[in-house]
């Protein structure tokens, strides 16, 4: 058997393959000495590594697992499969591993992927299923094939592992959104579209189907799925008789009606603030209800009590009034655009922003801080430009290191302000990754007095 790509989707299904009793070869293109392969190499498994993978030779294995970064493109890959061997991303060959009777759901989308599938496990665990909660989000599949088994798998579910998804069944499935993304890897979006659109192709009849019904690419997919129709939206109005769509929408800014079922929810914690997280959460109740039968009221104690990612406006701390919220994924404008608007119209925001930037202006930022921003502090390489768009309209106060903006929010925030770091930056320029900084923010906020 031969396992492309040594990252952890690899390891794991290295480590399942050998517990089957198959002979492994593990290919990467990192030199080997780089790799975390010692304890496997120490099992039998061959490592080969320091060799492009579009020109290794692959030779005649019996099955090709391929991690989701290395492209099915690739000239082995393709004569391998045309010499009839099977090829399967590792979420296939762990599904075939899977217990019996098992519920397994999935989560795509181009943005809020990985709330929106933590939130369904919480759903789900309120529900007293104690599923796995995976995928791309954290553990391989394969690694938890290796444990005791779950009566539910939740997984989220990149378009490069959907890609090597040739038989897996999803008893529910969603996709949040869709936006121009990994376009380097698909010719164009119609070609992303497609590899998302694959999440809905083995359903049953019986199985759940959840799209955004405010987004323009994911409601064509249902056209080709057979599992039962559904959709969220944050824009109510009438739903063409056409599209066969059992809808959720909103009551309130902060409360959802989930369709024909009528189940009323309320949206109260601080880890779903804003409108993208009203339907994400929406997108999890669907698939909890309706696929894994969690109850109203368990669905409600979940969303009450789902504590968010680290990272993504996690709420870290409330100190003499003044709330401190750690959003280091906004790795771009994008994302501190959507970070803005979660936040209700009069709040006013201390917000720390720079790293090393990716080259987009920063003037839609400036236009949505007015009237919300009361001041930027940056920091890292590309504060200089952050300070030449905001200075004509907004404070700007340059502190270089993340520790001295903190500092510095400590003195300028006052009671009901919110200091929220959202970069809008790569990390790369002072720290490891945007973990790495949210973890040296979080730090730096719990110690403050």
């Amino acid at each position: 058997m031969a396992v492309l790509g040594a990252g952890k989707s690899g390891l794991a299904a290295s480590e399942l393959l050998l517990s089957r009793g198959a002979r492994v070869t593990l290919w990467d293109e990192r030199p080997v000495a780089e790799l975390a392969t010692e304890a496997l190499a120490a099992r039998g498994v061959s490592v080969r590594g320091g060799t492009a993978l579009a020109r290794v030779d692959l030779g005649r294995p019996d099955l090709v697992v391929v991690s989701p970064g290395v492209p099915l493109r690739l000239a082995p890959i393709a004569g391998a499969r045309e010499s009839g061997v099977p090829i399967w991303g590792e979420v296939e060959l762990a599904a075939r591993f899977l217990p019996s009777g098992a519920l397994l759901l999935g989560v795509t989308g181009t943005n809020g992927k990985s709330t929106t599938t933590a939130l369904l496990g919480a759903l789900c665990q309120a529900g007293g299923l104690d599923p796995f909660v995976g995928g791309n989000l954290g553990t391989p599949l394969s690694r938890a094939v290796l444990e005791p088994p779950r009566p539910a798998y939740v997984l989220e579910l990149s378009s490069y592992q959907l890609e090597g998804m040739d038989t897996v069944r999803l008893h529910g499935a969603t996709v949040l959104n869709l936006t121009p993304d990994h376009l380097d890897r698909y010719d164009g979006m119609e070609d992303y579209a497609a590899a998302k659109a694959r999440i809905f192709r083995n359903q049953e009849p019986a199985d759940v189907a959840v799209v955004n019904a405010d987004d323009a690419w994911t409601m064509p997919m249902l056209d080709g799925a057979r599992g039962r129709r559904f959709g969220f939206t944050l824009r109510p109005g009438p739903v063409p008789p056409s599209a066969r769509l059992d809808l959720a929408e909103p009551t309130s800014d902060a409360s959802f009606r989930l369709g024909s079922s009528g189940v009323q929810l309320r949206v109260a914690s601080r880890a779903l603030r804003g409108a993208h997280n009203l339907g994400n959460a929406m997108a999890a109740s669907m698939l909890a209800f309706h696929a894994a039968g969690v109850s109203p009221g368990a669905l409600q104690a979940g969303l009450d009590g789902f504590p968010g990612l680290a990272h993504r406006l996690e709420s870290i701390r409330t100190l003499d009034g003044v709330e401190w919220v750690n959003d280091s994924k906004a790795t771009n404008i994008d994302a501190v655009l959507t970070a803005l608007a979660a936040f209700p119209p009069g709040q006013r925001l201390w917000l720390i922003a720079g790293g090393k930037g990716k080259g987009a202006p920063y003037r839609p930022l400036v236009e949505a801080s007015v009237g919300k921003v009361a001041g930027l502090l940056t920091v890292g390489q590309d504060a200089p430009l952050l300070e030449a768009e905001f200075s004509p309209v907004l404070p700007v106060h340059a502190c270089e290191t993340l520790d001295r903006a903190v500092a510095r929010a400590r003195t300028l925030a006052r009671p009901g302000d919110v200091v929220l770091l959202s970069p809008a930056c790569a990390s790369f320029d002072q720290f490891r990754n945007f973990e790495h900084r949210g973890d040296t923010f979080r730090a730096l906020v719990e110690s403050l007095t």
